[in-house]
C-alpha cells in the first residue's frame, strides 16, 4: 500500500529545519505484515529528542529512514502467528521490544534485548525485515516503529494493547516519554515515599520524571534546567523547588536540601548535566542518568566519592521498564489522576509541520508535541 511518511534522507542538514527540510513528507510503499508482524494505523505520534538526535547526527542511523517511535494507533491487520490482537484494537508502540529468549530478556530486562538492538541499529524490524520502500529501494525503520507515517508494520513485540481506551494523543505519550521518565523513578531509582528527588533536564521525559516522583510520594521534588519556561512548567506540575542550571546551582541545591538530594535523575543528555546531577546527590544517595549524550562523550568523576560516600550511579534505558508489566500500571495511575501526562503536551500538529516541530524541540520552545493523523 502507498502511504504518506516523513523520510530522513541525510544527517547533515543545518537548522533551522523549516528551511533545510531534513524530513521530506512524501509517498512510500508499505508492504503487508509478514509472520509475527502487525499492520497498524498511526493515530498520533510524539516528537522526541531521540528523533532529533538522528537528524543532527548525535545518534547515527542508516538512511533513508522514516523517523518516529513514540506513537499510538489501531490494528488494521495481523500477520501469520500473531496472537492476542485483532483489527480495531488500540495499541501503543514500544521502541525497545524484547525477543523473549536472549539473556537480558530471560533476566526480565527486555529494554536491553540483544537481537532488538542489533536489528534496530540496522534499520530493521525485530523480525529482521524491512517493510518500507521508495524509488525501488529499501527504506529503514526507526527503532522498529517508524511512526511519522499514516501506517506502520511492526513486530508483534513492538506494540501493546490498550485495554481501557485513551485519546490517541494522550496514549502516545506513554510510549516513550512516560515509560522513560516515570520509569526511571519507579524502576531504576525505586524512589521511596517522603524522599527528596531532583530532576535535571526538563524536556518531555524530564517532566515525566517529575510527575513520576510526585506519584511515587516524594516529599520534595527539585527541578533544574537552564530555561525559565521549563522551570515554570515544572512548577505547574507540582515541583516544590526550581533552580536555574547556572554556576551557583550546585551549591544552592545542596544548601536548600541540607547536603543534597536522595535521588538525582538526569534527563538532559549532556555530560555537564550529569555531573551537576551527581554533585547535588547527597552522601549515600543515587544518581540516575536516562539522557543520551553524543557517543563520543566521556564522563570524569571523583572516584573516591563512590566508596567514601557510598554513592550509586545507574544508567536507565527506557526507564528500566518491562512494558507488559509497567504500561498497564501507568495507565491505571493516569486514570486515577495520579499521573496527569496530558500536562506535558504543548503542541499538536499535522505531519506537514514535522520540520517546524524539530526546530521547536531544538530551541526548547516545546515540551511534548504530537503529530495528529486523521482517523
Amino acid at each position: 500500500m502507498k502511504i504518506k511518511a516523513a523520510v530522513l534522507t541525510r544527517s547533515d542538514a543545518q537548522p533551522p529545519y523549516v528551511e533545510s527540510l531534513p524530513l521530506e513528507v512524501r509517498e512510500v510503499e508499505l508492504q503487508s505484515p509478514g509472520r509475527g508482524e502487525v499492520l497498524i494505523r498511526i493515530a498520533a505520534a510524539g516528537v522526541c529528542h531521540s528523533d532529533l538526535s538522528v537528524i543532527d547526527g548525535t545518534r547515527p542511523r542508516p538512511v533513508p529512514m522514516v523517523l518516529g517511535h513514540e506513537a499510538a494507533g489501531y490494528v488494521e491487520a495481523c500477520g501469520e502467528g500473531v496472537e492476542g490482537l485483532k483489527p480495531g484494537d488500540q495499541v501503543v508502540c514500544i521502541f525497545a521490544p524484547g525477543c523473549g529468549t536472549c539473556s537480558p530478556c530471560a533476566e526480565g530486562r527486555p529494554a536491553l534485548c540483544e537481537p532488538a538492538a542489533q536489528h534496530s541499529g540496522a534499520g530493521e524490524l525485530l523480525t529482521g525485515h524491512r517493510r518500507l520502500t521508495a524509488d525501488a529501494g529499501p527504506v529503514n525503520h526507526h527503532v522498529g516503529v517508524s511512526a511519522f507515517a499514516e501506517y506502520a508494520v511492526v513486530a508483534r513485540q513492538s506494540i501493546l494493547k490498550v485495554e481501557q481506551p485513551l485519546e490517541p494523543h494522550i496514549a502516545a505519550l506513554f510510549s516513550c516519554a512516560v515509560l522513560t521518565g516515570a520509569g526511571a523513578v519507579f524502576n531504576t531509582a525505586q524512589v521511596r515515599p517522603g524522599s527528596t528527588v531532583a530532576v535535571v533536564g526538563l524536556g518531555g521525559v524530564g517532566l515525566a520524571a517529575v510527575l513520576g516522583a510526585l506519584a511515587a510520594g516524594a516529599g520534595r521534588v527539585v527541578a533544574v534546567d537552564r530555561l525559565e519556561s521549563k522551570l515554570e512548567a515544572a512548577r505547574n506540575l507540582g515541583a516544590t523547588d526550581v533552580f536555574q542550571a547556572d554556576e551557583d546551582c550546585i551549591e544552592a541545591v545542596r544548601e536548600a536540601t541540607r547536603g543534597g538530594v536522595d535521588y538525582a535523575i538526569e534527563m538532559a543528555g549532556s555530560v555537564h548535566a550529569l555531573l551537576l546531577a551527581y554533585e547535588i546527590t547527597r552522601r549515600g544517595g543515587m544518581t540516575v542518568t536516562g539522557g543520551l549524550p553524543h557517543p563520543d562523550a566521556r564522563l570524569q568523576l571523583p572516584a573516591l566519592k563512590l566508596v567514601g560516600e557510598e554513592r550509586t550511579l545507574k544508567g536507565s534505558y527506557i526507564g528500566s521498564c518491562v512494558p507488559l508489566r509497567d504500561l498497564p500500571r501507568m495507565f491505571a495511575l493516569y486514570h486515577r489522576g495520579l499521573l496527569p501526562v496530558e500536562k506535558l503536551l504543548t503542541h499538536r500538529l499535522p505531519l506537514e509541520d514535522i520540520n517546524l516541530a524539530m526546530d521547536r524541540l531544538r530551541d526548547g520552545t516545546a515540551i511534548r508535541q504530537v503529530v495528529d493523523f486523521p482517523g
